[in-house]
């Protein structure tokens, strides 16, 4: 099975948890595409993206919460990629039976995304619009790959961390 992550980090230079997970997939073997990189200046390469997906078997969207949600560019490339009669419709089949895992950075920790943590909200709910796309196009979420407190984790932590994430890509 064919696994690419779809890497969504605005600054990913200044990033350390993003960076050091983005590291251990290139290190297990896995390609790494840095979508701010390849488009900085927002400009997604619609055919480019999609040739990129009906290559893979296994999308990852990888990317740090922001506001709750996801970055501006991993908005935009849904909104453009995704496109009706390619990805979904009545003749948009291009992903069914795709697998997709979220591998989402927050910098807030666990607690603090529980009904009863400080936000009020869980990260599941949070994600529950991009795991909605599923109903359109035949894409199959997998159990999210979260990554919590990233802020306040230790070296020893984040390593921890990224080779959690670099075995997970490798199941099947």
């Amino acid at each position: 099975m064919t696994t690419n992550i779809f890497l969504f980090h605005p600054n990913l230079a200044s990033s350390r948890a993003n960076k050091a997970l983005a590291k251990a997939a290139q290190g297990a073997g896995i390609e790494v595409r840095n979508l701010y990189a390849l488009y900085p200046d927002g400009k997604v390469d619609v055919k480019k993206e999609q040739a990129a997906l009906t290559a893979t078997d296994r999308i990852v969207l990888q990317f740090p919460m922001y506001w709750y949600s996801m970055p501006s560019l991993m908005k935009e490339w849904l909104d453009q990629v995704l496109e009706y009669g390619w990805a979904y419709g009545s003749s948009g089949n291009a992903l069914q039976g795709k697998k997709v895992l979220l591998a989402v950075t927050q910098g807030a920790g666990a607690d603090d995304y529980t009904a009863d943590g400080r936000f009020h909200v869980t990260t599941q709910e949070l994600l529950k619009p991009i795991e909605t796309i599923q109903y359109h196009t035949g894409l199959v979420f997998e159990e999210p790959f979260v990554v919590s407190g990233v802020l306040n984790l230790s070296d020893e932590e984040l390593a921890q961390e990224a080779a959690d994430y670099a075995s997970r890509l490798q199941e099947s």
